[in-house]
């Protein structure tokens, strides 16, 4: 029996303010790459939950999301290292709070930066994925669904 294919699981926040939206410049082994704040869901927390989680990691910053924007799907290749990995990503929408600067960000993030959106397109082949402007765009075209969209079953909390 072949293996089952397991695509990862991120979750990802959007969070505009006053035009601008907030990214996180990050090291990867393409170099410097600008996302949404994002990552992987861990075991035993919501999609939203890993959402808020994320966000503070990356930009010290409090997410408070107010709509649920969709489910999307890529394809990354990184053939010289023999990785070819598909991404799930849950995005969510809001707003943020101010920075804590006691708080340092995750490791590998260099900065946050709050960008217009033609900012945003003018810097496509700097994103870590296609995935960081489809969820801005959508973001500004009004995409909005409510938060309960994603259902979280205690399950997943630890056992009964």
């Amino acid at each position: 029996m072949s293996e089952r294919w397991k695509p990862n699981v991120t979750v990802a926040a959007v969070i505009e303010h006053d035009g601008r939206f907030l990214l996180v410049e990050e090291h990867t082994p393409e170099g410097l790459r600008l996302n949404t704040p994002a990552g992987h869901l861990d075991p035993g927390e919501s999609p939203l939950q890993g959402t808020v989680r994320e966000a503070l990691e990356e930009t010290a910053r409090a997410f408070f999301p107010d709509r649920f924007l969709g489910v999307y799907l890529a394809r990354f290749e990184r053939p010289q290292r023999g990785e070819d990995v598909t991404y799930l990503r849950l995005a969510f929408g809001g707003r943020a709070g101010p920075a804590d600067p006691a708080r340092a960000l995750d490791t590998g993030i260099v900065r946050t930066l709050w960008m217009t959106l033609d900012e945003v397109r003018a810097s496509c082949e700097r994103h870590r994925s296609p995935l960081v402007l489809r969820c801005i765009e959508d973001y500004a075209a009004g995409r909005r669904f409510p938060l309960d969209a994603v259902h979280t079953d205690a399950s997943v909390y630890g056992p009964s």
